[in-house]
């Protein structure tokens, strides 16, 4: 199976290293990361720097096509969102994982879909004529997209089980030891105490730069 994972600047590095670390697991799985150029693509904290294999021109057919969120996700038209439809007219299955569903909005892929988003933005799907759920993992027909940033992870086991089986997938989680105990109950709006959600929600520009 060929999975495309597309990188790009100021996007957030767990987006994509986390459903990598999933999906490359599986044996005969060959993953891509792809960018607008072949090359080093700096992530959101500015420290880390991740190396895309080849440019969008160059990337092959693939059977998954991953998009990352970011700080500063690509919401003007052009390239990315050009090699997206053409992309997503060949594959099996188009992934997002936070603020990467909005990229796919933009590209005109999820309209009239269900999908989600990191919480902060959820709402904004409404402008791509999607449905915005406020769930963890959303599939809509070969779409599945996924909420923050660490949910990555739960999309690739789950688009894993739905592909090859549950018992591969529960074996890649126990491998990887994906067995989430937070120190805090504080990984979503509704379990946050209020005043973490309101601080986030008067600092947006802290998560994203929407």
């Amino acid at each position: 199976m060929k999975i495309n994972i597309l990188l790009y600047d100021r996007m957030t590095a767990l987006d994509a290293v986390g459903p990598y670390e999933v999906l490359s697991r599986f044996p005969g799985n060959e993953v891509l990361f792809v960018a607008e150029k072949a090359g080093p693509i700096h992530t959101d904290t500015g420290y880390l720097t991740l190396i895309a294999d080849a440019s969008l021109a160059e990337a092959p057919p693939a059977d998954i096509v991953l998009v990352p969120g970011g700080y500063a996700p690509p919401l003007t038209p052009g390239p990315i969102h050009e090699w997206l439809r053409a992309a997503d007219a060949t594959s099996t299955w188009t992934t997002s994982v936070c603020v990467g569903s909005l990229i796919l909005g933009v590209a005109g892929l999820l309209t009239g879909r269900r999908a989600t988003s990191h919480w902060l933005t959820l709402d904004h799907l409404r402008n791509y004529g999607a449905e915005p759920v406020a769930e963890r993992v959303v599939f809509d027909g070969k779409y599945a997209t996924a909420a923050g940033v660490s949910s990555g992870i739960d999309l690739a086991l789950t688009l894993l089980g739905e592909i090859v089986g549950p018992e591969a997938a529960m074996a890649v989680q126990l491998g990887i030891e994906y067995d989430p105990q937070p120190p805090f109950q504080a990984g979503s709006p509704a379990t946050a105490p209020d005043a973490i959600v309101a601080f986030l929600r008067e600092n947006r520009e802290m998560v994203v730069q929407l």
